[in-house]
């Protein structure tokens, strides 16, 4: 509802989630896991869905993987407690299979529904599923830490931690991607100064008038009659 805070949007949306039966994923699940974390705190991170120990308690990075993203957060001087995090999957694939795109497109609701409500000036996501919601066609490996200034907000792609736990390298560019978060926010509020944003917007408007002109001046097809 409209006259609802941020938190009890979020509440509202955690107990759809928990109560949510519109995918497969909902029928070999233990808990379902909305996510968590500090609404004003302006950094989001998305990851790919729940996993084993995650599905066991209901909250989002509880495994090793999520040890590791809070060794990422405190490099950068922050706690978990600082920063809202989920997944764009609520419920635990089976196996920790990929999650299929039907099970993505169940759960789009919520992410959009949780961005809204925590409105974040900067939005990481962690891994491939993550990376194809909002950096559609890119490749991890080649826009990992480097940030898409967009509605507003900055988007900063991450491998997932649980690459880092399988492959130094990939920890070694987690922790130099987090790193450039600081300068990222920095940059962000420039263009917020500058009124990139709303020139964006702008002429994003302008072009879509054009283009609507182009079309009405368009003389009408021929047709083949079929008579």
């Amino acid at each position: 509802m409209a006259d609802q805070s941020p938190e009890q949007v979020l509440d509202t949306i955690g107990a759809e989630v928990r109560a949510c039966t519109a995918c497969r994923l909902h029928e070999k699940r233990t808990k379902a896991v909305p996510g968590e974390g500090a609404i004003k705190s302006g950094i989001m991170f998305i990851g790919e869905g729940p996993g084993f120990h995650e599905d066991q308690q209901g909250r989002p990075f509880v495994g090793q993987a999520g040890k590791l993203l809070e060794e990422m957060l405190a490099a950068v001087g922050l706690r978990r407690e600082q920063v809202f995090i989920t997944n764009v999957v609520k419920c635990r694939p089976p196996g920790n299979r990929d999650p299929q795109p039907d099970e993505i497109a169940a759960c789009n609701a919520f992410l959009e529904r949780q961005l809204t409500a925590i409105a974040p000036r900067i939005v990481v996501t962690l891994g491939r599923y993550s990376l194809a919601r909002f950096f559609p066609g890119a490749k991890i490996s080649a826009v990992h830490g480097e940030p898409k200034f967009a509605d507003g907000r900055a988007y900063v792609p991450f491998y997932h931690p649980a690459a880092g736990l399988r492959t130094p390298a990939i920890k070694q560019m987690l922790f130099e991607d987090i790193q450039k978060l600081p300068e990222i926010a920095k940059q962000l509020k420039e263009l917020h100064e500058q009124g990139y944003f709303e020139q964006k917007q702008a002429e994003t408007a302008e072009a879509a008038v054009s283009d609507e002109a182009a079309a009405a001046d368009e003389p009408a097809s021929d047709q083949l009659s079929l008579f």
